[in-house]
């Protein structure tokens, strides 16, 4: 049911599922340095972790080095993600510059997606949707929940939310506490993809028993992945080159 999503020469949501690799860095030249190694890995997308930069409260650094790390990778589709530390981020920020900074990402001309967390006001959510279109940027309306996972239905029921919100591409992280929770993920993921998504989802279970959640998208429906280049962003993520071969052969047996 769900359809698909283009950016740049990416489509989300058919075909083996998409791998986007975190920068990760704190200081803006170590964060170039991790692009530069980034381009030899060959990832679909990179996502800038800015929660995780040090001067992300100087407006002016980040424009410039959003700058730089676009310039070290042209024609790669870049993510913009402030992840706030409710939600397993780096920190917190007021409302008023998590606004402003979202905004400026969308407006730099150096960002292809912003990353916009559900569980903000609603109207906060849709007035960045509404930026962030306005500038041709798509938008993950997203929910990382490192308490647990929830029941299928409640998987769902945020999915719908975030997709009823206007959110381009919604997603969801989950913990797990034992195995039964990654199907409860799974099965929710498949349920999102069958009966209500009209657009590609991103799922996953995180921690080591999550690790089968981000290999098997394209069986149950998530759109894209997230891998490791050096240092996980989050918990269970998988090496690229590992994560392709694993992708890639599950493709073959499909």
């Amino acid at each position: 049911m769900s359809g698909t999503v283009t950016v740049r020469n990416v489509t989300l949501g058919e075909g083996i599922p998409k791998i986007c690799v975190p920068l990760v860095s704190a200081a803006a030249s170590e964060l170039v340095a991790e692009a530069k190694a980034l381009k030899e890995l060959a990832p679909d997308l990179v996502e800038w972790r800015s929660d995780l930069f040090a001067e992300v409260e100087d407006l002016a650094a980040v424009q410039k080095t959003l700058a730089e790390i676009s310039s070290v990778l042209p024609g790669i589709p870049l993510i913009f993600t402030f992840r706030s530390a409710r939600e397993g981020g780096g920190r917190e920020i007021s409302e008023e510059y998590y606004i402003r900074l979202n905004q400026a990402a969308a407006e730099s001309g150096h960002v292809d997606i912003i990353d916009v967390e559900l569980f903000n006001k609603e109207n906060v959510v849709r007035g960045l949707i509404a930026a962030a279109h306005a500038c041709g940027v798509f938008v993950i309306v997203s929910n990382h929940d490192f308490n647990g996972t929830p029941s299928v239905e409640e998987i769902v029921s945020r999915l719908r939310q975030a997709q009823a919100l206007g959110g381009d591409l919604p997603k969801i992280a989950v913990m797990p506490q034992h195995a039964g929770d990654v199907l409860t993920l799974l099965a929710a993921t498949n349920t999102m993809r069958e009966q209500y998504a009209d657009r590609p989802i991103i799922t996953m279970s995180m921690a080591g028993e999550g690790v089968i959640s981000r290999l098997a998208g394209e069986i149950f429906g998530s759109a894209l992945t997230f891998g490791a280049a050096h240092k996980p962003s989050a918990p269970g993520q998988v090496a690229v080159a590992e994560l392709r071969r694993v992708l890639e052969l599950l493709h073959r047996s499909l």
